[in-house]
C-alpha cells in the first residue's frame, strides 16, 4: 500500500523556519554580503575599470619604489623598505578616502567647490610662511616638524578644477563673450599658478595651465579665445623659463645637446636615465637588478621611476604602463560620455587632463623629449602629497560613474503568473494572425 503525502505545510508567516535542534539561521554573514554589494554597486562596469587600474598602479607603484628606493635608504642610514613604508601609510589613507570620495553626490561637489578653492589658496600662501620648506631649487612644501611635508599645489590642482567647473555651468549662457570667459576664472587661476611660478616649481605650474586649458577646452569655449589665452601663457612661460639661470642652462642643453663640461651638472640626470632604459632591453634585467639607483640616478624613486622601471622591466614593462594610462584615460571618456551633467562631465575631463597629462609630461622628460621639469609619475612615483590628491581626484570621478545622470530603461520585476499571463496572450495573438482572412498567412 502507497500513502500520499500531502503538500507540506509552510512555516507561520512572519516566523523564520527553525533548523534541527531549534537553532535559528545565523543572518549575520548574509547581512555583511548584502552590505558589501550595495557600498560597491556601480551603474556601469566604467566604475569598476577605472577603480580596478588605478589600484592596479597605486600597488604596482608600491613595488617600484621599494625596488628604486632601498639602496639610497640604506645609503642615508636607514631601513631598505623606510621610502616605500612611508609610501604605503599614504596610500592607505588614500584609498579610503577615494572611496569615501566616490559615495557623495555631485551637489556635494557643487556645494564645496567655492569655499575648497579658497582653503586651496591658503594653504599655498602658508609657503611663504616660516612653514614653508625648499629642496632642489623650489619652495613648494609646508613642512612641521623634522619628518611632515605637504605640497599644497597638488591640493590646489583639484580644488581649482572643482571651481572652475562649478563657475562654467553657472556662467553656461554667457561663456560666448570673452569677459565671461576671463572674469573671474582669469585672475583667480593666474593667481593659483603664480603663486606656485614663486616658489620656482616650473613644473607644476605648467601641469596646471593644461589644467585650465582642459577644463575651458571641454567646456566649449570658443578656440580663438583658447587660442590667444595660449599664446598669451606662453610668452609668459618662456620668459619665466629663461629667467633663471639654472633653467636656461637646463633648457640649452636640452635644445642644443650636452657638452662634455655639462654633463656632470645639468645632463647628468637626464643622461643616466637614457641609459637606465637602454640597458633594460626587451625585457629589462629583472626587478630589483638596476645599476642605476645605485646613487647614479638622482630622484629614482620618484621624478625618474620610469627609466628604473624600464630598465628592470624593459620595453614590456614600460609598453604595459603606459597602456595602463590609456586605459585610465579611456575610463575617464566613458564617464564623460555616459553622464548628461555638464558640471560632472567638466571636472572629468579637467581630472583626465591632468592625471594623464602629468604622466606623459614625466615619460617624455625621461625619454628626453621634454626638459626635465620635476613632475612625478601620477600614483606610482614616490611622494605622499601628490597620491592622496590623486586619488581623492579619481574618487571625485568615481562619485560621477555611480551617479550617472543618463536616462535607462527601467526593468520591473515580473511575477511567475503575470509571465504565464503574458505568454499566453502571445500565443493567441500568433494563433488568429495565421488564420483566414486576419492578415495573416493561411
Amino acid at each position: 500500500m502507497t500513502t500520499t503525502r500531502g503538500p507540506r505545510t509552510p512555516p507561520p508567516t512572519g516566523r523564520p523556519a527553525s533548523r534541527p535542534g531549534g537553532k535559528q539561521p545565523d543572518r549575520a554573514p548574509a547581512a555583511a554580503f548584502v552590505g558589501v554589494r550595495r557600498l560597491f554597486a556601480a551603474e556601469t562596469g566604467t566604475y569598476f575599470l577605472l577603480l580596478g587600474t588605478t589600484i592596479f598602479l597605486v600597488a604596482f607603484g608600491l613595488v617600484m619604489v621599494l625596488s628604486s628606493s632601498s639602496v639610497e635608504s640604506q645609503a642615508a642610514d636607514e631601513s631598505a623598505f623606510a621610502s616605500v613604508t612611508r609610501q604605503a601609510l599614504y596610500a592607505l589613507i588614500a584609498v579610503p578616502l577615494m572611496l569615501v570620495a566616490s559615495r557623495m553626490p555631485i551637489t556635494f561637489w557643487k556645494r564645496w567647490a567655492w569655499p575648497a578653492v579658497v582653503a586651496g589658496m591658503l594653504l599655498q600662501l602658508l609657503v611663504f610662511t616660516p612653514l614653508g620648506w625648499g629642496y632642489g631649487g623650489n619652495r613648494n612644501w609646508l613642512r612641521i616638524g623634522e619628518s611632515f611635508t605637504a605640497q599644497p599645489s597638488e591640493i590646489v590642482k583639484l580644488t581649482l578644477i572643482l571651481w572652475i567647473a562649478a563657475l562654467l555651468v553657472s556662467k553656461a549662457g554667457l561663456l560666448e563673450e570673452w569677459r565671461h570667459v576671463l572674469i573671474p576664472i582669469g585672475p583667480v587661476a593666474g593667481l593659483a599658478i603664480g603663486l606656485v611660478l614663486l616658489g620656482n616649481d616650473l613644473g607644476t605650474a605648467v601641469v596646471m595651465f593644461l589644467i585650465v586649458f582642459g577644463l575651458l577646452f571641454y567646456a566649449g569655449i570658443r578656440l580663438k579665445f583658447l587660442g590667444v589665452a595660449a599664446l598669451v601663457i606662453g610668452a609668459f612661460g618662456l620668459v619665466f623659463a629663461f629667467a633663471g639661470s639654472s633653467r636656461t642652462a637646463r633648457i640649452q642643453s636640452w635644445l642644443n645637446g650636452c657638452s662634455p663640461e655639462d654633463y656632470e651638472t645639468w645632463c647628468w640626470q637626464p643622461t643616466h636615465g637614457l641609459w637606465a632604459l637602454a640597458s633594460g632591453g626587451l625585457f629589462g634585467v629583472g626587478l630589483g637588478g638596476s645599476k642605476a639607483k645605485w646613487s647614479w640616478l638622482p630622484e629614482a624613486d620618484n621624478d625618474f621611476i620610469f627609466a628604473i622601471i624600464g630598465e628592470e622591466l624593459g620595453l614590456v614593462g614600460a609598453i604595459v604602463v603606459l597602456l595602463l594610462f590609456v586605459v585610465l584615460a579611456v575610463a575617464f571618456m566613458r564617464v564623460i560620455r555616459h553622464n548628461a551633467d555638464p558640471f560632472a562631465r567638466i571636472v572629468t575631463s579637467g581630472v583626465m587632463v591632468w592625471i594623464v597629462g602629468q604622466a606623459f609630461i614625466n615619460i617624455g622628460v625621461v625619454l628626453g623629449v621634454l626638459p626635465v621639469l620635476g613632475v612625478p609619475l601620477p600614483l606610482v612615483s614616490a611622494g605622499g602629497s601628490a597620491l592622496i590628491s590623486t586619488l581623492l581626484a579619481i574618487g571625485v570621478v568615481l562619485s560621477f560613474a555611480r551617479n550617472t545622470t543618463t536616462t535607462r530603461p527601467v526593468q520591473v520585476e515580473q511575477s511567475p503568473a503575470e509571465r504565464s499571463r503574458l505568454l499566453a496572450q502571445q500565443r493567441v495573438s500568433q494563433q488568429r494572425s495565421t488564420q483566414p482572412g486576419t492578415g495573416g498567412r493561411p
